[in-house]
């Protein structure tokens, strides 16, 4: 175990500007982000909020601020698809359960992210909601994801380090929806029931539900299943 004085231990963790603009990974699992004047804003999801300097105003999502279809959405998603703005002037930093940080430079791209997975994204970005209604019935959370598209920066977490898998025409990749955080925008995956390893397990599981991707793009997994499985409802 690791001793410190309090001189040493503030100097070994103290912020510092590492000059990476807007967005700036203080650690591995800390997102600061710099407003630097009062015009400034990016989009956050909400309780990511670890620590703040300077004059910056959170404000929550306004039912209406994406359009009628995506208050719909947010209504059957619950509090899983809520954002948070944040405007201002100053540091902001960012962090959800001490997941890693990756930070993806969108240039005219789109990516779907998982809903629990999407931490923050620069104002330029376009998102959209997208309901993963033939799973409703099977699982208790995970059941929407975010479709980010434009140029500028999106912030993703993943717990312990991410795998990116090429899906290529004719050889699909399939993977447990509770461990998938991104794919690309190109990809609409389908889900697939294995009876076989439910009837082996003897009973619901997360592997008997699988998100099956075709085509031509990628799909990024993590070493972990987030979410769990609503057994009642025949997960």
């Amino acid at each position: 175990m690791s001793k410190y004085s309090i001189e040493e231990f503030i100097s070994k963790t103290a912020e510092a500007d590492r000059g990476q603009g807007f967005f700036e990974l203080e650690t591995d699992r800390l997102l600061e982000v710099n407003l630097t004047n009062n015009a400034d804003l990016v989009w956050a999801k909400m309780g990511s909020m670890v620590a703040y300097e300077g004059k910056i105003k959170f404000e929550r999502e306004r039912i209406l601020e994406q359009g009628l279809g995506n208050m719909f959405k947010k209504a059957l998603t619950g509090e899983g698809a809520s954002l948070m703005k944040a405007a201002g002037q100053g540091k902001l930093y960012l962090a959800d359960s001490g997941k890693k940080v990756i930070l993806l430079d969108l240039q005219g791209d789109a990516i779907f992210v998982n809903g629990n997975d999407l931490l923050a994204f620069e104002p330029s970005i376009r998102h959209e909601i997208k309901l993963m209604r033939k799973v409703a019935g099977m699982m208790a959370g995970g059941l929407f994801n975010v479709r980010c598209e434009g140029t500028g920066l999106v912030a993703i977490t993943s717990h312990y380090e991410p795998l990116t898998l090429r899906v290529t025409p004719g050889k699909p990749v399939m993977t447990d929806p509770n461990a998938t955080v991104a794919w690309s925008g190109n990809l609409e995956p389908n889900f697939q029931t294995d009876i076989s390893f439910r009837t082996l397990m003897g009973r619901g599981s997360g592997e008997s539900i699988q998100m099956r991707f075709e085509g031509d793009g990628f799909v990024i997994v993590q070493p972990y299943e987030e979410a769990y499985y609503d057994m009642k409802n025949g997960g």
